[in-house]
């Protein structure tokens, strides 16, 4: 196996991580992750051996799917029409499963550009350069995302002062 190839595979769990983050769609999530994969070995050449290996593959990847929300008109078909995630299949049966399924439903919720910026800085751990060089944007644009991002995740998780009540069913 080639040097690329094993530099490419350390990167595949993560890069399944994002597309399935971003399509919440097993299938679509395999087609860009191998779409990915194609394009950067086709373009090898094309990237610079001192940017970052892992930032080029996600802007590979992130590029891929804006492409084909946009081809295949199902970006916004990523939600339902009236704002509410589905519930999950299979109830959780641990509080830190509970938690994780919360944090899930609420990043479904946050607007895509919004979650994009969040799950790349908070959950891959890139730099607000790297995110803003991964996404197209400028670097103000993604620390705005992702604040206003952070506050609605905040408020989707925290309890309701006046009601009482938390903002997401938590089953005890």
């Amino acid at each position: 196996m080639s040097d690329r190839n094993s530099l490419i595979e350390m990167e595949l769990p993560r890069l399944r991580r994002f597309a399935w983050a971003l399509t919440r769609d097993p299938d679509w999530a395999d087609d860009l992750v191998q779409d990915c994969i194609e394009r950067a070995l086709s373009r090898w050449s094309s990237w610079r051996g001192d940017g970052s290996l892992r930032a080029w593959l996600f802007a590979i990847l992130h590029n891929l799917f804006a492409n084909g929300a946009r081809r295949r008109g199902r970006f916004r078909a990523l939600f339902r029409s009236d704002g509410e995630v589905p519930e999950s299949s299979t109830p959780a049966t641990q509080q830190s499963s509970m938690g994780l399924r919360d944090l899930d439903l609420a990043l479904q919720q946050l607007p895509p550009e919004q979650r994009q910026v969040v799950l790349l800085v908070g959950v891959e751990g890139f730099s607000y350069a790297e995110v803003a060089t991964i996404i197209g944007s400028p670097i103000g644009t993604v620390m705005s995302r992702l604040s206003r991002g952070r506050e609605r995740l905040r408020g989707l998780l925290a309890t309701d002062e006046a009601g009482g009540g938390p903002v997401l069913r938590r089953i005890k």
